[in-house]
């Protein structure tokens, strides 16, 4: 059922536009290409095993959780458009 000027399905529509742009922002943060040895950030060696496991790993385990504690991961884009969106 649409409300005012949306069309039928309008709500699930932009529920699987979200989950979409997740999964691409996700895969393109995805590591590929050779693995480093030696960490970029710190100069330790990387384990074999973590090398392995994730092609293309630039840091070591360490390196790798600061960076993540200090990245943004909230989206600006407000799909929906409600004043309860808004607030967050």
């Amino acid at each position: 059922m649409a409300g005012g000027w949306a069309k039928d399905g309008a709500v699930q529509e932009q529920i699987d536009a979200s989950v979409e742009e997740g999964i691409q922002r996700v895969r393109s943060r995805m590591m590929k290409g050779e693995s480093a040895k030696v960490c970029e950030e710190c100069g330790d060696m990387i384990p074999q095993a973590r090398r392995e496991a994730l092609p293309g790993v630039q840091y070591c385990v360490q390196c790798q959780a600061e960076l993540e504690l200090n990245e943004i991961t909230t989206s600006a884009i407000n799909r929906r458009g409600s004043k309860d969106s808004q607030l967050r």
